[in-house]
């Protein structure tokens, strides 16, 4: 108790206190001495001195792939001091908190005997004694509030409409049509999601996109849209024309080993790329009575003399689809018919099942009882790895080559045109196939693959099939030089239709001199296209080899795909 906020009203008490007042000051005076102040600042230098140096040692070795408990003598020393300057820290700030129990009772205990040696050295003074401590305010329970996240600011009206929606009077699905504001719809859909799934869609922006361009062709029921950052590679020399490629990832060094490549590829004179085949394919499932009758349905499709009528009918679908080539195959009693035709600049999708369907309704005439299963079949094949694609080829069947110098190999990739072709043997080709792999004879064509079709607006699905390439590596010109491939026979593009129109993507096939359609001849445009997915898969594969090859691939991706620097700080 301090006895300063008690009023004495008697003289004589004065006198008796002095030797209370004499006790607490022998309390006061055992203060830390300055010693002990530097002590303490000896143990803290020491503690995030050697915390520093042992982050950083840790560090390092995770870059050189060095195990963490090796340690050197340093290293030890560290060890021991960090060890000895937290447990000095910890009983000198922390005794506070393992003697807490025991020092509030002994407080209380202080304050009593304080009360009582009070009582004892001033008698009757303690009647006079006037308490003017001020009352404790009355205990409140504090309950834990989680901030709101932040929400769109909508009008009464949106505000009606997201009530209808929750209470399903209005359909979620029907908003565009009703409102008649695309953007508004997805405004009000998003304030929907959140408050009935009780989850915040903070972060997924909305505004500056434009929704009229995907009504009833790229996105159903829209909440907003991701952003994914582009960069570009190149410039990419191929076929004597220079091309900036972009790529949409986020996986650090893609782009980066991309751009080596490309910068090997133009310092030795470029790559070369040829369009083997240029036809996207739809295979239906038909069902007869008996294997017999499914049989002479394959032989009439396959006879020269029916191709032309069953062309006609296909053609009709479009002004660009031209039919190629049928291609049946029985299993029982059921036929998978693969139809395989041209469609100009579009990917073709929707063309072929146009085409296709037209060519089902004029069979049904001569074989009123076949059974259309379904449109699709899986013979295609679509979205999927099948040997049929890897085969037959469906989209764009590409090769690129390119033949990179000695020198080059040695100053740009820093490896050796042996170890890449030792490396390309063993792994992408001996080590795919140990695999089973299935058009994977590759190191990682699908990353390039992934993320140009994202840049450009093309189906990210179709990388499954796409993405199917054989890398090829041979020494050449008496073993000075590296000879390098890639054959990719499913390269499925297009540059009009689907999500090629929209404004981003469409920046990205202008960049590439591909956008829309060519007025000069029906389908240039997505076969430069494919062409150019093939010889940036050419520098991915040439980068990415040379940096297993040197061992490079784990220092760089820990080096630029594990930055600690604070991106806040940059940004600001």
């Amino acid at each position: 108790m301090d006895v300063q906020q008690r009023s004495l009203k008697a003289v004589e008490c004065s006198a008796p206190s002095d030797k209370f007042s004499k006790t607490k000051n022998e309390k006061h005076d055992s203060q830390p001495q300055p010693s002990l102040y530097l002590a303490n600042a000896v143990f803290f230098g020491l503690f995030f001195s050697v915390a520093y140096f042992l982050l950083h040692r840790w560090r390092e070795k995770i870059r050189t792939s060095t195990p963490l408990h090796v340690l050197t003598i340093s290293e030890i020393v560290a060890v021991v001091s960090l060890i000895a300057s937290i447990f000095y820290l910890m009983v000198f700030f922390g005794i506070s908190f393992i003697l807490h129990p025991f020092a509030a009772s002994r407080a209380v205990q202080y304050d009593e005997e304080d009360e009582a040696e009070i009582a004892t050295t001033t008698g009757s003074c303690l009647a006079e004694v006037t308490p003017k401590l001020p009352p404790l305010p009355p205990k409140t329970s504090v309950k834990k509030v989680t901030p709101a996240p932040a929400t769109l600011q909508l009008s009464s009206d949106d505000e009606e409409v997201v009530r209808a929606v929750v209470s399903g009077s209005i359909p979620s699905y029907s908003l565009e049509s009703k409102l008649g504001d695309c953007r508004r719809a997805a405004a009000i859909r998003n304030q929907v999601v959140e408050r009935v799934s009780g989850r915040s869609l903070e972060g997924l922006p909305i505004e500056n996109f434009d929704y009229n361009s995907i009504l009833g062709q790229c996105c159903e029921m829209p909440i907003g849209f991701v952003q994914i950052p582009v960069g570009v590679a190149g410039p990419l020399l191929l076929d004597g024309k220079e091309f900036t490629v972009p790529m949409a990832t986020t996986e650090g060094c893609l782009v980066a080993s991309t751009n080596r490549g490309c910068k090997a590829i133009y310092v030795s004179g470029g790559a070369s790329a040829v369009v083997l085949r240029d036809g996207m394919t739809r295979a239906p499932v038909v069902r007869f009575n008996s294997a017999k009758r499914a049989s002479q349905l394959k032989f009439y499709l396959e006879h020269p003399q029916n191709f032309d009528s069953l062309a006609h009918t296909f053609n009709k679908s479009s002004r660009f689809a031209r039919l190629q080539n049928i291609k049946a195959t029985i299993a029982g009693k059921n036929l998978y018919i693969r139809f395989m035709c041209s469609t100009g600049d579009a990917m073709g999708m929707n063309m072929v099942s146009k085409g296709v369907q037209n060519v089902l309704d004029f069979l049904q005439t001569d074989f009123p009882d076949m059974d259309v299963i379904g449109i699709s079949g899986n013979y295609c094949s679509d979205k999927k790895a099948a040997a049929v694609n890897w085969i037959e080829g469906r989209g764009k069947s590409v090769v690129c080559e390119a033949v990179i110098k000695e020198e080059v190999v040695k100053k740009v990739l820093k490896t050796s045109v042996e170890s890449l072709v030792e490396l390309n043997m063993l792994k992408n080709l001996t080590g795919s196939a140990m695999a089973g792999a299935l058009g994977g004879f590759n190191a990682h064509a699908s990353n390039i693959v992934s993320a140009i079709y994202l840049a450009t607006g093309q189906d990210p699905a179709q990388n499954v099939e796409s993405s199917h390439c054989m890398t090829m590596m041979e020494a050449v010109n008496n073993g000075k030089d590296l000879h390098v491939s890639v054959t990719m026979p499913s390269i499925e593009v297009g540059t009009v239709g689907g999500g090629t129109q929209l404004a981003s993507q469409s920046a990205c096939l202008n960049l590439l001199g591909v956008k829309g359609a060519s007025k000069e001849s029906p389908g240039e445009n997505s076969r430069q296209l494919a062409t150019i997915v093939a010889g940036s898969v050419l520098a991915g594969e040439l980068s990415l080899m040379s940096a297993i090859a040197a061992g490079q691939l784990v220092k760089s991706h820990m080096k630029y795909n594990r930055s600690s620097k604070d991106v806040t700080k940059i940004a600001s």
